[in-house]
């Protein structure tokens, strides 16, 4: 892991992990992609990343309307935006410090288990709407609630109250089949169903206030990448399942401008109009930011910062038809 996350040139990746050691001389060998592996990797890679901003910024509208409190979404101010890349970058110095500090592989294992956890909740989440419309209606559907209090009598206080059915559990269990693969085999597979749960969740559940929020965290993160990755494999076509040479998006790519999307969506929702203007207008910028990450990339030979790209265009594109429509002053409030 690292702070920048990127798209590698499929020619400068590890040699070593991919082919390992040449056995004639011992030296290690370069795996060179061909066209086909690497358009499917980077094809991949960018509907991976479409995929959770789109239908996240949808179950971000109906979030915003729910009335239940344990659905409502963490709202991120100016003051949070601006602290973002701070504590972001003390968080990977600290980390950096445990790496130098402790063995790897405890550290390794204290992460596994951390994100195993995370990871089986978040996928249980995002599954969950689906499990809603594919559950057999001629099954019960029992409702259960963990309640955790402290106290007695009026001083009681609650810690944990949490309503879920059975429904709820059959996606625990599926996610923890999944959690159970990517401990054990850390399988490229298993590592995108995790992310793309985390950043649809990110996109869902993360709301900016205001259109100027969203700008002051893309404005602090425009040089800033945070280290969560996304990879696909450039050898599959060749190795199947097996592949390991791998091209990657960092996951801060996908949610930092999808909550801003997102936004947005909310946005034209609330102009009580029939189009999504500047949603269409966001997703598009997103999809050219990307794409053109991927040209300079390939065209230099070099791994790109893909925010360097997205974050210009997910703002200047929607805040130029905000000037032409004459809504620039509604859309900052």
């Amino acid at each position: 892991m690292g702070s920048r996350v990127s798209f590698p040139p499929p020619d400068v990746l590890n040699a070593s992990a991919a082919n390992g050691t040449d056995a004639a001389n011992g030296t290690a060998t370069r795996f060179v992609s061909t066209p086909e592996g690497t358009a499917l990797a980077y094809g991949s890679l960018v509907l991976m990343a479409l995929l959770p901003i789109f239908f996240g910024a949808l179950r971000s509208v109906s979030c915003a309307k729910s009335k239940n409190s344990s659905d409502m979404p963490e709202t991120i101010t100016s003051r949070d935006a601006a602290r973002f890349p701070i504590i972001a970058s003390c968080t990977l110095f600290g980390l950096y410090l445990f790496f130098k500090i402790f063995s790897q592989e405890y550290i390794n294992l204290l992460l596994s288990m951390y994100f195993f956890v995370l990871g089986i909740l978040a996928l249980s989440h995002t599954m969950s709407p689906l499990m809603n419309r594919a559950f057999p209606t001629n099954l019960p559907n029992r409702q259960y609630q963990l309640l955790f209090t402290q106290g007695s009598g009026e001083a009681k206080e609650e810690i944990v109250n949490y309503e879920f059915d059975t429904k709820d559990l059959v996606c625990l269990c599926i996610s923890t089949v999944v959690g159970i693969w990517y401990v054990l085999k850390k399988h490229w597979v298993a590592n995108n169903l995790f992310g793309l749960a985390f950043a649809l969740n990110g996109v869902e559940l993360l709301h900016l206030n205001n259109v100027s929020t969203g700008c002051i965290l893309l404005g602090g993160l425009f040089i800033y990448d945070v280290f969560w990755v996304m990879v696909f494999p450039q050898d599959l076509l060749e190795k199947g399942l097996e592949a390991n040479n791998f091209a990657m998006l960092g996951l801060g790519d996908i949610v930092i401008p999808g909550i801003f999307i997102a936004l947005l969506l909310r946005f034209d929702v609330s102009l009580r109009k029939d189009s999504r203007t500047y949603f269409y207008t966001s997703f598009l910028a997103y999809i050219f930011g990307l794409g053109l990450t991927i040209f300079v990339m390939h065209t230099f030979k070099h791994a790109q910062p893909a925010l360097l790209y997205l974050v210009p265009a997910c703002i200047g594109f929607p805040v130029v038809v905000a000037l032409v429509k004459g809504e620039l002053t509604d859309m900052f409030r």
